[in-house]
């Protein structure tokens, strides 16, 4: 199915007829500015109105845009604002509840048109809630159509998985600087930190003091102490000589054992309890996702549960996209290039999209392409015809997108095609 973006702006801006009053909020975390303009981009209200992020402020701006309506003979209201963080969800909502349209901008569109009425660079919300209508009634939005629960709880999971995502990889940087000023010969023993035994280390003989007076023995019986069920043994024997010998010519930071000890006490804890709640969600992810038959679709691709989870989260209902084209530009991932009279620029990827979604598709095709046979045989052939490795990577991230969207819109599971060439 053909679309291109100047028909989708077209049936946009046909949207915004002379019955309609556009209405621009600017949203703030406390206390939002609206302005109405008409579909030619006419100021109806004298002056902004300022209303409170309650059901109190949220009547109020109802009561106004009626009034307004009803003054100047508009029988349909549109309401355009920015998705800022997540101040803008319960408004939408609620306008939604009240049969008003509403519809989203871009940020950066926003900023980019703020001196179109008064030639300066100055900023304030009534301000910005004006320029926002404007953009509305040109056809620069996206409708704002809230997704059914089940996607909605997805991508809630997946949002809360970033964040502790984040905060593992912190505290994992903090636990190797504490190793690099207390025992930096440590990461000789266990070049990985986090494993089993190199937890068991961590806890039973944080430092080097911990183990001057200790033998073989003594070393392998404190991991058991702390849960490992094959603590010895000739590699556990050799492994403990080899952490007593590192712990001999130390030269860990001196006379701080105290603060030291407490200190890394509290980050294992830490890191423990993300390293649980992460697994805590990705089981809750396994749960949403094995009642879509869509997920079913996506692994049979080779995606994992966690790239299944973001996409569905991320993207919403894959069966409302028409092409892998629309999936790409929701990531940020369709092509961009300046050219101006004779001088053609550098083609790029936009980055205008959801970043998480675009991680995630590129980190999946990252493993498709060294273990699913297909992917490993296009991005081979894309390498002989004279493509980098990165250039392989993302053409090959828009043969997944439209793969996903085509079984998607057919009801197929993925069947291996090895030998097709890379489209």
């Amino acid at each position: 199915m053909k679309f291109t973006q100047n028909e989708t702006t077209n049936q946009r801006i046909e949207r915004i007829t002379s019955q309609c009053a556009v209405v621009g909020i600017d949203i703030a975390k406390d206390v939002h500015a609206a302005q109405v303009t008409d579909y030619r981009g006419r100021a109806l209200s004298s002056r902004h109105l300022s209303f409170t992020n309650t059901r109190e402020g949220f009547e109020k701006l109802g009561r106004w845009m009626q009034d307004i309506c009803d003054k100047h003979g508009k029988s349909r209201i549109i309401v355009g604002m920015e998705p800022t963080g997540h101040y803008w969800h319960n408004l939408a909502n609620w306008l939604l509840e009240q049969s008003i349209d509403v519809v989203l901008v871009n940020p950066v569109t926003t900023h980019r048109n703020k001196e179109n009425r008064d030639n300066s660079p100055s900023k304030n919300d009534p301000k910005d809630a004006l320029v926002i209508a404007d953009v509305v009634s040109r056809g620069y939005y996206t409708d704002y159509a809230p997704q059914s629960p089940v996607f909605d709880r997805i991508k809630t999971i997946t949002s809360n998985r970033e964040y502790w995502v984040k905060m593992s990889t912190s505290l994992g940087n903090r636990i190797v600087r504490w190793i690099d000023l207390y025992f930096p010969e440590f990461r000789s023993v266990f070049p990985a930190w986090d494993t089993a035994r190199s937890l068991a280390t961590l806890r039973a003989f944080p430092l080097p003091d911990d183990l001057k007076s200790l033998n073989g023995e003594a070393v392998t019986e404190g991991w058991r102490e702390q849960g490992m069920r094959r603590a010895g043994g000739v590699s556990g024997m050799a492994t403990a000589v080899q952490l007593l010998g590192a712990a001999d010519s130390s030269i860990g930071k001196p006379h701080m054992n105290v603060e030291a000890r407490r200190d890394l006490a509290r980050l294992l804890e830490a890191y423990e309890q993300t390293q649980a709640a992460l697994q805590e969600m990705e089981q809750d992810m396994e749960e949403l996702l094995s009642s879509l038959p869509l997920a079913k679709q996506l692994s049979s691709v080779g995606l994992g549960t966690v790239a299944i989870a973001v996409l569905l989260g991320r993207a919403g209902d894959l069966s409302q996209y028409a092409h892998g084209r629309q999936l790409l530009r929701r990531a940020g991932l369709n092509l961009a290039e300046r050219t101006s009279g004779k001088h053609k620029g550098q083609v790029k990827l936009s980055k205008r999209g959801d970043s998480t979604l675009r991680k995630y598709l590129f980190l999946s095709v990252l493993r498709l392409v060294r273990h699913h046979p297909d992917f490993k045989n296009w991005h081979k052939r894309n390498q002989l015809n004279g493509m980098t490795k990165l250039k392989s990577v993302f053409k090959l991230i828009g043969k997944l997108a439209r793969l996903v969207i085509g079984m998607v819109q057919r009801g197929e599971m993925y069947e291996s095609k090895l030998g097709i060439t890379a489209a």
